[in-house]
C-alpha cells in the first residue's frame, strides 16, 4: 500500500515553487501522519534496564506518556494507541518490535528472550496499514532501537540485541524494496544499549552524535552535531515532520538545536530513563 510519503509523479507544481530548491519543498511535507504507541503498564518497573537511577514512578511515567503523545499529536500525527500489556513490562517501548518505512514493514526479533512474544500483538496491528509484513527470523535478532534510517540508506546496529543474522536479513528485506544499508558493531561500545542511544538522523545532512560514534566510517559526509559530554542521553531524539521531540535537562545541545533554526519541543523523560528508555523507543512513526 503506499506509504505516507509517497510523491506522485502527475503532480502539479504552482508557478510560484517553480524556483525553489526541491529539498525546500519536501521539507513542508509531511513524512509521517500516524504512530503507535502503547501506555506504560503498572508493572513497568519490572521491565529490563542496564542503568542504576533508581525505580521509575508509574504515575509519573504515565503523565510523561501523556506529554509525549501530545506532542506527536502536535507534529501533526493520528495515534493509534494500544493497550498495556502487562505480559511484557517492556511493552512501551514498541520502537523495538518493527521497522516501518513509506514502502515496507518489518516485523524484528527482539534480543531479550523476555520480550519475544511482543511482535505478535504488533503485527496484528501493523497488518491493518501495511498490505505485507516482512519478518526477521531466529536465529536472527534485532531491535528497531538498533535501526537508523537515514533517507534511503538504514545504518544497523550490531550490538547486545541485535545480532549479525538479523542485520543481515533485515539488509536482505529492505534492499527488496529499494533501500540501501550498512552494519555498525556496536558491542563492547560503553553506554551503548542500542546504535540509536548515540545517533539521530535530523535531516537536511546533518546527523547528531554521541563523541563514541563520532569517528565512524559511515557517518563521513555528514554535517555531525556533537553531543556535549553528560548530555549523551540527549542523542536520542526525534525529527517529526516539522519539529525535533528532545528530552528535558540538556540545555548545552538544546542550545545547538536552536541554533540550527530547529523547533523543538522538550519533554521531560526521567521515569523512563531509568528503564533504558529514550524517546524514539516509545512510538512507531509512519
Amino acid at each position: 500500500m503506499p506509504g505516507p510519503f509517497t510523491v506522485q509523479l502527475s503532480l502539479v507544481i504552482p508557478p510560484c515553487f517553480i524556483l525553489l530548491p526541491l529539498s525546500f519543498i519536501l521539507a513542508r511535507m509531511p513524512m509521517f501522519s500516524k504512530a503507535i504507541v502503547r501506555v506504560p503498564g503498572e508493572n513497568f518497573a519490572d521491565g529490563l534496564t542496564s542503568v542504576d537511577l533508581g525505580v521509575p514512578d508509574f504515575e509519573t511515567a504515565l503523565v510523561q506518556h501523556r506529554a509525549y503523545c501530545e506532542a506527536l499529536v502536535r507534529c501533526g500525527l493520528s495515534l493509534i494507541e494500544l493497550e498495556p500489556d502487562a505480559r511484557y513490562p517492556d511493552s512501551t517501548f514498541v520502537e523495538d518490535t518493527a521497522i516501518l518505512t513509506e514502502r515496507c514493514a518489518v516485523i524484528t526479533q527482539p534480543g531479550a528472550p523476555s520480550r519475544g512474544g511482543e511482535i505478535v500483538s504488533m503485527a496484528a496491528t501493523l497488518s491493518k496499514y501495511y498490505d505485507k509484513l516482512d519478518a526477521v527470523e531466529p536465529p536472527g535478532t534485532i531491535d528497531g532501537g538498533d535501526v537508523c534510517q537515514i533517507e534511503n540508506h538504514f545504518l544497523i546496529g550490531i550490538s547486545e540485541r541485535t545480532n549479525e543474522a538479523g542485520a543481515r536479513q533485515l539488509s536482505a528485506y529492505l534492499g527488496a524494496w529499494g533501500f540501501t544499508s550498512s552494519h555498525v558493531d556496536i558491542r563492547g561500545t560503553a553506554g551503548l544499549l542500542h546504535l540509536k542511544s548515540g545517533i539521530s538522523y535530523l535531516g537536511e545532512n546533518r546527523v547528531l552524535v554521541t563523541e563514541a560514534l563520532a569517528g565512524e566510517k559511515q557517518l563521513e559526509g555528514f554535517e555531525l552535531v556533537n553531543v556535549p559530554a553528560g548530555e549523551a542521553y540527549a542523542a536520542n531524539c526525534i525529527r517529526v515532520n516539522d519539529h525535533v521531540v528532545f528530552a528535558a535537562g540538556f540545555p548545552t545541545l538544546r542550545n545547538k538545536l536552536d541554533d540550527l533554526g530547529y523547533n523543538v519541543i522538550e519533554l521531560d523523560m526521567s521515569e523512563f530513563q531509568k528503564m533504558d528508555g529514550g524517546l524514539s523507543c516509545l512510538s512507531l512513526r509512519f
